[in-house]
């Protein structure tokens, strides 16, 4: 290590300072032009701008690295994620680039490079994972941080420091098309889930940024860049959590603002959040970057903002550091606005001295390479990634029913399988938006996937290779030709049993069924694919109906005619072996909903966080939310028995905790991996609280006839919620513990009396149930 105050060294270079000091010191150094330049970013396009970002045409032309670097630049913008580079071209490329910026500052500072990593690195022949919707599915914390750790080594193995993910969008409706990039529609799962996720980047080393913080997926109608009407109290008790935890047991580095805005106050323009609840309240220290673009669109979307220039003075001071990806309202319209008085420094100082102190962290001023040598030989997808794809991948499947125990098959003894509709022989079906080759690679057709990827249809092949296999697309994923159903149909009637694989092809802006921009009028599944399944369900064969897709679609029209039913979140490169592992019972399912099934394409149950106004009505309205599936559920071919549920005490201090066990039993022949869930209701508060909400889960292994206790630690925060006067509360009354697979009335209860005098919760209080098998 250098030592202090080595002789012609910087002292911001000095390592063996303490960061404060460092960043102290080159902030005295800068300019006003080198400070504002250290809040912009530069994004650099090799062809034609293509639609990976809102509206992205209206800025970006294609160019090379921008002139305007004498000042410096703060980031990078996907210099792996916008075109079809090797690691080595991409290596040699943002080696090229961060040359280029240091060369051209007179204080050689370094730029951050960042990337999307929403379904693991968004570049050329990395890894597709499941998307997040499947990791939730898999209720299991501690794998979904192992993926993270793995996406963050590839990432930094080529020099990027930043990762734009985890997606802490807590779903209120599943029109969206961004349900896929979720993590479901329970905040306690989606901070768990979140946090591990967290976890997992940054322990790699690389910043991770919570987005879209917040309100994105509370928008009107499901539409995308809609507004948010939510109230306050919904806000603070279903939105926020998610992005504290994250926060506060994750230690994400960096926010990335919604573009909504709520009750018409854009988040890009409100200092009420990013300043003094996230600041403020939450103490957080990290950086704030806009969503791309998130700045001039306080002019051109939002009308609070005269212009790019105005927005960029708006955005700074309700707090957004750092405007992604490229610099429009910041740069020399915020050096105009300090010199005019407009913008006091001292607010542009803020921002710098965060920008500075991550540079520093990163070791970005240490003289190191700034790309690892090695980076031009890494492989991003090598056997430790798809060990960890396959894993996730089974884990997220959902078995909804199998009523007549059709499944699985025995790859012995079934003869005759008729394979049918446009998910089963598409490998693109199986990734999600965010993967590289649906979020960047259908402009390349040339370049084919980036990376290998077998169908579902070929892995059947590989799963049951004495079973004579017939194959017919039936339906295309959208569109109105009808010309394949017949010969699909037929196929099927001359089958012992008929695969029907419906779903979604992911895009985005309109280019898929799912995804960014790709919102849906109803639930039905797309185009023609009920046509395709009720052809097939008329043949009488009998009929398992997999739905490979980024949302839930409405089942209830086929969910007693079906002889089983599974569900697939787009399960990623390893996802055709896993849903033909499932059919076979070389895995036996295990995922859980992390959002319902609705029962009808126009009822939107929207949630299971419903009061008892939000929930079934008998006499009130003929219309009923009830879904097909609930929140939670998910077989298995082994049968878990829930035995018993009792807690350490029935009185608990509005301050303590108690703890919960739940005695489950494998009572079938197989190894099962359970998740076992807790769940709470508050029958009596000051406001309409949900009939039950998700306190604590823990996934366990079950051996055939293995009894085990799991003990829930619960805190009495984890009962609060925002009172009358806004203010998060536990207050004395009783509370229903609830215990089972599934939201849908969970078998085991236990009541406890919270006593003693209303709290008031602060930022401290506790997030999390601890979890432990005995």
């Amino acid at each position: 290590m250098t030592s202090v105050n080595a002789p012609g060294l910087a002292p911001w270079r000095d390592n063996a300072r303490t960061i404060d000091e460092r960043v102290a010191a080159l902030l005295a150094e800068l300019t006003i032009e080198e400070k504002v330049a250290q809040l912009g970013s530069v994004w650099v396009q090799t062809d034609e701008p293509g639609k990976v970002a809102p509206l992205q045409h209206l800025f970006v032309e294609p160019a090379g690295l921008e002139e305007g670097l004498a000042y410096g630049l703060g980031h990078l913008t996907r210099v792996f994620g916008t075109a079809p580079l090797s690691p080595a071209e991409g290596a040699a490329r943002l080696r090229s680039f961060q040359q280029r910026v240091m060369a051209a500052n007179r204080l050689g500072i370094p730029a951050i490079a960042h990337e999307e990593c929403l379904t693991g690195f968004a570049t050329y022949g990395a890894t597709a994972y499941p998307t997040p919707l499947a990791w939730a599915a898999t209720f299991d914390p501690g794998l979904i941080e192992r993926m993270a750790g793995a996406i963050g080594r590839d990432l930094r193995s080529v020099g990027v420091h930043q990762g734009l993910s985890p997606v802490l969008d807590v779903v209120r409706d599943y029109r969206w098309g961004r349900v896929e990039e979720s993590l479901g529609e329970d905040p306690y799962l989606v901070g768990q889930l979140g946090a591990a996720y967290v976890r997992g980047l940054e322990g790699a080393g690389i910043i991770a940024t919570l987005k879209h913080f917040a309100g994105y997926a509370a928008s009107r109608a499901g539409r995308n860049h809609a507004p948010v009407s939510i109230g306050p109290r919904e806000l603070a008790d279903v939105i926020l959590p998610p992005f504290e935890t994250a926060l506060h047991e994750g230690g994400a580095r960096s926010v990335m603002n919604s573009y909504t805005d709520l009750d018409g106050v854009p988040v890009g323009a409100s200092a009420d959040l990013l300043r003094r609840l996230l600041r403020e309240e939450w103490g957080f220290g990290g950086t704030v970057v806009s969503d791309y673009w998130a700045v001039p669109f306080l002019a051109s979307m939002h009308g609070v903002a005269e212009d790019d220039a105005a927005a960029g003075a708006v955005a700074l001071l309700a707090g957004i550091d750092v405007e992604l990806p490229e610099t429009v309202g910041y740069g020399e319209h915020l050096v105009e606005h300090v010199r005019a008085g407009r913008v006091d420094e001292s607010v542009v100082d803020e921002s710098v001295r965060r920008v500075l102190r991550q540079k520093i962290e990163l070791g970005l001023l240490d003289g190191g390479p700034l790309v690892p040598g090695e980076a031009d030989g890494v492989d991003l997808d090598g056997p430790r990634n798809r060990e960890l794809a396959t894993t996730v991948a089974e884990r997220s499947l959902v078995l909804l029913s199998n009523p007549a125990a059709l499944l699985p098959l025995d790859p012995g003894t079934t003869a005759r399988i008729a394979v049918v509709g446009p998910c089963a022989d598409d490998p693109r079906t199986l990734l999600g938006c965010y993967a590289f080759p649906n979020h960047v690679l259908d402009r390349y057709p040339g370049h084919g996937m980036g990376l290998p990827i077998a169908s579902i249809r070929e892995r059947l092949t590989v799963e049951f290779p004495h079973a004579g296999i017939r194959y017919a697309l039936g339906a295309d994923v959208s569109g109105g030709d009808a010309s394949g159903i017949g010969p699909a149909a037929a196929i099927a009637a001359e089958a012992d049993v008929a695969l029907v694989f419906v779903g979604d092809r992911a895009g985005l802006f309109g280019g898929g069924t799912s995804g960014e921009g790709c919102d849906a009028a109803d639930l039905q599944l797309p185009g023609l694919q009920p046509d395709l399944v009720e052809a097939v369900l008329a043949t009488g064969t009998p009929t398992v109906l997999v739905v490979v897709s980024g949302r839930p679609y409405a089942l209830g029209a086929y969910q007693d005619r079906v002889a089983a039913a599974i569900q697939a979140f787009f399960p990623g490169v390893e996802g055709g072996a896993a849903v033909a592992g499932v059919l076979s019972g070389r895995v036996n399912p295990s995922g859980r909903l992390p959002v319902q099934i609705p029962d009808s394409p126009s009822i939107n149950p929207s949630t299971y966080l419903q009061a008892p106004l939000g929930r079934r009505a008998e006499g009130i309205t003929v219309l009923d939310p009830t879904p097909a599936f609930a929140f939670g559920h998910g077989l298995s071919y082994s049968a878990v028995e829930y035995v018993a549920l009792a807690t350490d005490r029935t009185e608990v201090p509005t301050d303590g905790a108690v703890e919960a066990r739940v005695t489950v039993r494998n009572t079938g022949a197989r190894t099962a991996e359970e998740v076992v869930q807790l769940y709470a209701s508050d029958p009596v508060a000051q406001v309409a609280r949900p009939a039950l909400q998700l306190v604590g889960f823990a996934r366990v292994s079950l051996e055939p006839g293995e009894t085990r206790v799991v003990a829930f630690e619960v805190p009495a925060d984890a009962f609060s919620y925002t009172g009358i006067d806004l203010r998060r509360i536990v207050e004395p009354g009783t509370i229903t513990l609830a215990a089972g697979p599934s939201a849908a009335d969970p078998p085991l209860r236990a009541v406890i009396r919270l006593a003693g005098e209303t709290v008031v919760l602060g930022s401290a209080r506790r997030l999390t149930t601890r979890t432990r098998a005995v």
